[in-house]
């Protein structure tokens, strides 16, 4: 880092806002004495999960309240010379979270700031801003969001893809369309700084963004900005994230992923997403050579039947992996509705502990995990390997993170992870990921 350079800190709302960079620290834990560690790290970016998209609206508030008291007292104990940090709320390129809750909460512990920015763009994932309006591409074409599957969400749902809409709509009219500001894609790329200068009181702008030459010209002038005393807070996805760091390019190259696996023997490959991305890419998977899929009934994930289950599912295993075959173990598919948030929320947190209770009964000497799905990789990190912290080692695909376990991890020592969100690539996008992991291309 540059003396000038503000650390960024990514408050991630489940672990996927890692699948543009590398080479930096993510918490699992947001005690004081793990923030004052992982802001120690010479990377400048830190990420602290919080894994809050998969939580009610409540425990996402008592979350990210916890993480920003705790964060402001490690950056008040800070040197006083430090270029103040730049706060980035991480949360879903489709526009799916606690949105305005956890800005809302950020600017009332680490506020007041002068502006917040909605930028939710990413590039590797196909969602791109123009003219205010977001879009997802889809099989070559450009989808306005609110158009999608996504905008369907049976927790997160909305009805607007013009981002001043969205946001009127989000909090209720508190913050109306008309006072939302929009920067342009020509303004990014004549010098937005001026503007920059003149926000305050914690202003809502909207950012447009449709490659990340665009970002980058941003990050610039908001860096500039900062150095000049103003105060942003940030609500964007994670293509943001790389142009603020303005990282060299990986250590080790997507292709050759492969060097991380443990002895060159077969891994695991996890399926909990349930959209229809994930499906399309787990159908491909299991028509791949070399490997065997387990599913994993949902309707029996407790009591004595789970028990049951869990243990059926150990006896395949211990089968599969010594035949030098990779497991697929994957949720089944049928999309169940649900009379209300809670209930849904309840029904995947007893289904994700089901799977991390299999995680754990795998052989140790797996060579790799994947695992595909936000919040299951989250809960994989979290509870299933019991992580405090993990390293971000780059990407094995676009938008796919390589993470690895602590050397001294008590099951999976040095273990890579991939975390593969539930909706990023085409149909081969997970066979793909296996191969490179295999060293085939």
């Amino acid at each position: 880092m540059g003396e000038a350079s503000s650390k960024i800190i990514v408050i991630d709302d489940d672990p996927t806002g890692s699948q543009t960079v590398h080479s930096c620290p993510l918490l699992l834990r947001w005690d004081v004495q793990t923030l004052v560690e992982g802001l120690a790290d010479p990377s400048p970016l830190c990420f602290i999960l919080s894994n809050s998209r998969g939580m009610t609206a409540a425990e996402a508030a008592r979350v990210t309240r916890e993480i920003a008291g705790n964060l402001r007292t490690v950056l008040a104990q800070s040197d006083a010379e430090d270029p103040p940090p730049l706060l980035v709320s991480r949360s879903d390129s489709t526009l799916r979270g606690h949105y305005p809750l956890e800005t809302d909460v950020l600017a009332e512990v680490l506020g007041p700031f002068d502006a917040h920015f909605l930028v939710p763009a990413f590039f590797e994932g196909g969602r791109i801003t123009r003219d205010g309006t977001h879009y997802v591409r889809q099989n070559g074409r450009e989808i306005p969001a609110h158009e999608t599957e996504f905008a369907r969400d049976s927790v997160f749902a909305y009805q607007h893809s013009y981002l001043p809409d969205y946001v009127a709509e989000k909090t209720q009219g508190r913050i109306p369309a008309s006072s939302v500001q929009r920067i342009s894609l020509p303004e990014l790329h004549a010098g937005c700084l001026p503007r920059l200068l003149t926000l305050q009181a914690n202003a809502c702008v909207v950012v447009d963004a449709e490659k990340p030459e665009d970002l980058a010209a941003f990050a610039r002038d908001v860096k500039q900005a900062v150095m000049q005393g103003k105060r942003f807070l940030f609500r964007s996805a994670a293509s943001l994230l790389t142009a603020l760091a303005d990282l060299p390019p990986q250590p080790v190259p997507p292709e050759e992923m492969y060097r991380w696996v443990r002895g060159n023997r077969p891994g695991l490959i996890l399926v909990g997403s349930h959209v229809r991305k994930t499906t399309e890419q787990l159908e491909r998977l299991l028509a791949e050579p070399d490997l065997q899929g387990i599913e994993v009934d949902v309707d029996v994930c407790q009591g004595a039947a789970g028990d049951a289950q869990l243990a059926e599912i150990r006896q395949q295993a211990e089968v599969i992996h010594p035949s030098g075959k990779d497991i697929v173990l994957y949720t089944s598919r049928v999309e169940r509705q649900f009379p209300d948030q809670d209930t849904r929320l309840a029904f995947g947190m007893a289904v994700s502990a089901f799977l991390m209770r299999a995680l754990q009964a795998m052989p140790a000497d797996l060579g790799f995990l994947i695992s595909k799905g936000g919040i299951t990789s989250n809960d994989v990190l979290s509870q299933g390997l019991a992580l405090r912290q993990a390293r971000v080692l780059g990407q094995i695909l676009p938008g796919c993170s390589v993470l690895q376990c602590p050397a001294q991890h008590p099951q999976f020592p040095a273990l890579p992870v991939v975390i593969f969100p539930g909706n990023v690539g085409d149909a081969d996008a997970l066979a793909l990921a296996r191969r490179r992991l295999h060293g085939e291309s």
